[in-house]
């Protein structure tokens, strides 16, 4: 009996088996992208969607999941062919912020010239997913119809030149597609600007061809000409100029690729306006010999007006010594330095808030008179 009481033990021990291994916590699951957007720009189609911040099960997402995008045909009724869904864009979570605008995520998922005309108003539908881990994805998003069709070629170049009201652009016209063919509707032209901080002027002196204005772009005009004044500008700010190509079809702009950005940093080198019509009378200082100069011409009315000076010079056709250590901000002064028995021809100049000063205006020539005996 005790030997079986002993074997008995042991199969009971044996029955309850080693403790099993810890088993890891499933990875998680983001919840599905639901306000999927999209449009043809370019040879390409942009989307946006709102990013998942938290799982299926209600948590908090820790780290930014990977984006896998989707892109597939409808069928001929033009019902979305899920089916038909393949990934051709994967965005990983590391560089997911580079591509955000405000607290959306913006990317443009590339065509070739060759593919939008391929797809010549035909169907395309997308989806996006978000994947945390290479086990499981998140559900596919709402699903995006859209029509393609070849976009007008991409502005070569634009040319920016810095007046003093206006920065003028200009560029070649656009007369083809971007596929090379011939453009059977006219073309017009939206102008776009963006302000550059710091860095980004840093990058643009760099390699401008890095320069991402994605979200920073702010339409200026949309217009038939090739050219184009930004009366809106300030001088020592740096703006970068884009300039997109827009056929028209079906009440929907197409826009090219973008242009080669012009950066322009506007400086103010441009002085104000020459004084004009300098009056100068002679008349009578606190004593009898002690003649003054009262000086008086016409206003400037430059925005950036900062004032006047006065020169004097003994000998024509010379600026001579300046009278005014401090700019004048009005268009008189009086001068109480004056000699008897002697000429003089006086000019005055505008100062902007830049430091520009105008050239002389026309002299003014007074003569002092010797006093009487």
């Amino acid at each position: 009996m005790l030997g079986g009481i002993w074997i008995g033990f042991f199969l009971v021990i044996d029955g309850c088996g080693a403790p099993g291994e810890p088993v890891p916590p499933a990875p998680p699951v983001a919840v599905a992208i639901s306000d999927l957007t999209a449009h043809q720009a370019g040879d390409g189609v942009q989307l946006t969607f709102t990013m998942p911040g938290r799982s299926i099960t209600g948590d908090r997402l820790l780290s930014t999941p990977a984006v896998e995008v989707l892109r597939g045909a409808a069928k001929p009724d033009g019902s979305p062919d899920l089916k038909s869904l393949r990934v051709v864009d994967t965005i990983p979570g590391a560089l997911a912020e580079k591509y955000f605008v405000g607290d959306k995520l913006q990317f443009t998922d590339p065509l070739t010239p060759e593919e939008t005309k391929a797809q010549w108003g035909k169907l395309v539908i997308y989806a996006v997913r978000t994947r945390l881990s290479q086990k499981r994805t998140s559900a596919n998003s709402n699903i995006i119809s859209l029509r393609i069709f070849p976009v007008p070629g991409r502005v070569a170049s634009v040319e920016a030149r810095v007046s003093e009201p206006a920065i003028e652009l200009s560029w070649a016209a656009v007369n083809h597609t971007s596929a090379g063919d011939p453009l059977t509707l006219a073309a017009h032209y939206n102008i776009y600007r963006a302000e550059l901080g710091s860095d980004l002027v840093d990058l643009a002196n760099h390699d401008v061809s890095q320069l991402n204005l994605n979200g920073k772009l702010q339409l200026l005009a949309s217009q038939p000409k090739e050219s184009y004044s930004d009366k809106s500008f300030e001088f020592g700010k740096t703006y970068a100029y884009v300039v997109r190509s827009v056929l028209d079809r079906d009440g929907v702009g197409l826009e090219s690729a973008d242009s080669s950005p012009a950066i322009v940093t506007p400086r103010d080198v441009f002085p104000p306006a020459v004084p004009q019509a300098i009056s100068a009378a002679v008349v009578p200082g606190e004593t009898d010999n002690a003649p003054v100069v009262d000086l008086s011409w016409s206003i400037n009315v430059e925005p950036d007006f900062a004032g006047y000076r006065v020169y004097r010079s003994e000998q024509p056709d010379t600026k001579g010594q300046l009278l005014t250590q401090e700019l004048l901000p009005t268009p008189a002064y009086r001068d109480t330095s004056v000699q008897a028995a002697h000429r003089y021809w006086y000019v005055v100049t505008a100062v902007d808030r830049a430091g520009n000063e105008s050239a002389p205006s026309p002299p003014a020539l007074v003569e002092i008179a010797q006093p009487l005996q």
